[in-house]
């Protein structure tokens, strides 16, 4: 799995069906690759709940996510497995199909439900309207290859 984690002060996704919003929190852009498992899954969430990119009160990043009340909103995002080697066209093989991908992404979501973060959520295959103000900007690229970061 690839996850783009960006500090916002606000976020929100919209589309034909769907408005959701955040405060304060992360923004999340994930991709779901073609070997991408549920160890990715929990390994990935895990580090991101806990990831301290917020500043404490000395203005070092020394505070996660839950610390400072914040939400995240994650959004479903083939295109991080983009295969950009050969012409102008990208190539999206990399990315898992999308059933397995839906299925892989709900369990993220789910995975960072479980340490007690409010998770809103963008609307999987569709295409979306994201507005980000990212804080800082503080943006970090998460991989995750068979249960391990990289």
């Amino acid at each position: 799995m690839k996850i783009v984690v960006q500090r916002v002060k606000q976020a929100s996704v919209t589309n034909e069906s769907i408005h959701e919003e955040i405060g304060k929190g992360l923004c999340l852009l994930v991709g779901v690759g073609q070997d991408s498992t549920e160890k990715d899954v929990e390994a990935v969430a895990k580090k991101i709940v806990n990831a301290r990119i917020f500043e404490d009160e000395n203005g070092k990043l020394n505070l996660n996510v839950q610390q400072v009340g914040g939400a995240i909103l994650s959004i479903s995002q083939f295109t991080l497995y983009a295969d950009v080697k050969k012409g102008n066209r990208p190539g999206f093989t990399n990315s898992k199909p999308p059933e397995e991908a839906n299925r892989l992404y709900e369990a993220f979501n789910e995975a960072l439900r479980q340490y007690g973060v409010e998770v809103k959520t963008g609307e999987f295959g569709t295409d979306m309207l994201v507005d980000i103000a990212n804080d800082g900007p503080v943006t970090i690229i998460y991989e995750s290859q068979d249960g391990k970061i990289i």
